[in-house]
C-alpha cells in the first residue's frame, strides 16, 4: 500500500522518535509499504517519520546511484532499524540534496564524510558499519529524520529566508508532485 508523505514542515518530522520491539504489529507489513512508498515517489531514502510514524527506522535504496558516478552504492538496500550513528569524521563535504518532505527542492547540505552506524536489520540482527562518500551522506540523511531533525535545519538562516515563499508553498500544499502527501498548513489537501 503506498503511503502519504508528510510535508515540512508537519510536527512529526520534528520529533524524536521511539525505538521498536520485535513485536512491532506487522512490522513486515509496515516495510513493504514503505518500500512501495519510497520507489513510487522515485526516492532512494524513506524515513519512518515521512510516513507519519514515530518509530526509529528508515529505509535506502541507493542502487540507482550507481549509475551516475557512484559504483560503491550498487546493490546497497538495507533496512535501519533502531539506529545510532557511533561516529562522524572526516571532511566536511557540500553536496546537493533533495527530500521527499521538501518535493522539487534541492539544497546544499554539509555533512562529514565517514559514519560508523549501529542498527538492527528487519530481522532483528545486529549491525556495525562504516561507511564513506555518498552511502554516509544518505545515512545521515535519512537518520536526521529519526532525530527530528530536517533539511530546513541543515541550510544556512540566510538560505532559509531567501527560500521562505517557497517552503510555504510546500507546506500548504501550493506545489506540483506526483506523489501522495499530507500538507500541514492544508490538512484536507491530499495528493
Amino acid at each position: 500500500m503506498i503511503l502519504s508523505i508528510v510535508a515540512y514542515p508537519h510536527p512529526i518530522l520534528k520529533k524524536k522518535t521511539v525505538e521498536i520491539e520485535p513485536d512491532y504489529p506487522d512490522l513486515d507489513g509496515f516495510l513493504s509499504d514503505m518500500w512501495e512508498t519510497m520507489y513510487q515517489a522515485d526516492g532512494i531514502g524513506l524515513a519512518a517519520p515521512q510516513v507519519n510514524r514515530s518509530l526509529r527506522l528508515f529505509v535506502i535504496d541507493a542502487s540507482i546511484l550507481s549509475e551516475h558516478h557512484h559504483p560503491e552504492a550498487a546493490g546497497f538496500k538495507k533496512t535501519f532499524i533502531n539506529p545510532t550513528i557511533l561516529i562522524q569524521e572526516g571532511e566536511e563535504e557540500l553536496h546537493n540534496e533533495g527530500c521527499l518532505s521538501f518535493p522539487g527542492l534541492h539544497e546544499e547540505i554539509q555533512r562529514k564524510s565517514v559514519i560508523h552506524i549501529h542498527y538492527l536489520d528487519k530481522n532483528f540482527q545486529e549491525f556495525e558499519e562504516r561507511y564513506d562518500g555518498i552511502l554516509a551522506r544518505i545515512i545521515q540523511h535519512e537518520y536526521d529524520h529519526i532525530e527530528g531533525i530536517t533539511m530546513a535545519e541543515r541550510i544556512s538562516p540566510l538560505r532559509k529566508m531567501l527560500l521562505k515563499r517557497r517552503l510555504s508553498d510546500i507546506a500548504s500544499g501550493n506545489i506540483d508532485v506526483h506523489y501522495k502527501m499530507i500538507f500541514p498548513a492544508e490538512k484536507k489537501k491530499k495528493r
